[in-house]
């Protein structure tokens, strides 16, 4: 069973390991796609001004824009896991996880980059600036990555996904052939947003901590503070409508 997990717009500084290289990323394979979008994207600091990178960042501040213009070629790297950082992110607590746990994630938990596209959680990556849904000259990313990667996704993934994600990122790729688990959380009758995304980081660290491997196993776990109220099912998906007792 694999999980497919959102990033964060918010991310760690920093790092340790070796720059950008195709050594870094899962689907080595598809090194040299993922690569097009990276050049694009450093060619699209390398030419514009500071004041058209504030915009397509949508960052305000002059300094944090001067950040993000520096080419990522050769900043350090870190687990994308650790990488991101936010709501959903502080809730899984990797850092505070045991060994085990942190393996489970780092082996089952797919995120999706804006940027990178999809990237293990234990891929390397830089800190980098990518705007949702921003566009780079001529290439729509999700786009691009639903083209070039879906095949490869569906052969790694196998025949069981829980998805975590917003979205946003099913853009990036739709899972046709496995047996998927989503989510919708509600809390007093009402679909929530905000702590949407702290329950996906809860519910990943149940699944490390727990050390859940198929999605039978996961219906029969029970997680402190949500209660299953409904199942809907379509085709190859079933949403889990979540109650927030909390």
């Amino acid at each position: 069973m694999k999980i497919l997990l959102a990033p964060a717009e918010t991310k760690n500084q920093g790092g340790t390991q070796k720059p950008y290289c195709k050594g870094n990323f899962f689907l080595k394979e598809l090194f040299e796609k993922r690569d097009e979008i990276f050049q694009s994207y450093e060619q699209l600091l390398e030419e514009s001004s500071i004041e058209e990178l504030s915009k397509w960042f949508g960052l305000k501040k002059l300094e944090e824009v001067e950040r993000y213009k520096e080419s990522l070629k050769e900043k350090p790297t870190m687990k994308a896991i650790q990488r991101y950082n936010g709501v959903a992110f502080d809730a899984i607590e990797y850092e505070s996880l045991d060994k085990k746990a942190q393996e489970y994630i780092d082996e089952n938990v797919v995120l999706f980059s804006n940027l990178f596209g999809p990237i293990k959680a234990n891929d390397l990556i830089p800190d980098y600036k990518y705007k949702q849904g921003a566009k780079l000259p001529n290439l729509a990313v999700e786009k691009f990555y639903l083209e070039n990667f879906t095949d490869a996704l569906d052969d790694y993934i196998g025949e069981e996904v829980l998805d975590l994600r917003a979205g946003h990122y099913e853009k990036f790729y739709k899972v046709k052939k496995a047996n998927v688990l989503t989510f919708k959380f509600i809390k007093d009758g009402k679909v929530v947003s905000h702590w949407a995304k702290h329950y996906r980081g809860v519910l990943l660290k149940h699944l490390a901590v727990n050390n859940i491997n198929n999605l039978s196993e996961f219906m029969e776990s029970s997680i402190e503070g949500l209660k299953l109220v409904e199942i809907q099912e379509k085709k190859n998906i079933k949403l889990l409508i979540m109650e927030i007792e909390a």
